[in-house]
């Protein structure tokens, strides 16, 4: 058996990529200010990850124009919830490992 860390993704283990999908995994679809202002990142940066994602399949991006401002909205695919549930159990996996040491 390989060591749960095996498991982990290293598209989607990069805290901000975890936090992009996170957040995009709660809602129908989410606003490019909106995880700028929640995670912390400017907006060049936020497109980088967003890059990231989207080259993976895991995220797709919608554009619009609302009023006379250009609006990103973020949609987790469903490659994307896949890819975050098999992050978040190689996640507990480790957990799970670690407190079984602990005891």
């Amino acid at each position: 058996m390989t060591h749960p860390t095996g498991g982990l993704s290293d598209v989607v283990h990069q805290r901000h990529r975890l936090g992009i999908l996170t957040i995009a995994a709660e809602a129908t679809r989410v606003e490019f200010t909106y995880l700028k202002n929640a995670l912390e990142l400017t907006g060049g940066n936020l497109n980088r990850h967003l890059a990231v994602l989207e080259d993976a399949g895991m995220v797709a991006l919608e554009k619009a124009i609302e009023g006379r401002r250009p609006k990103t909205w973020v949609v987790i695919t469903r490659a994307g919830r896949g890819a975050l549930a098999a992050e978040i159990a190689a996640l507990e996996e480790l957990v799970r490992r670690h407190r079984a040491q602990q005891a």
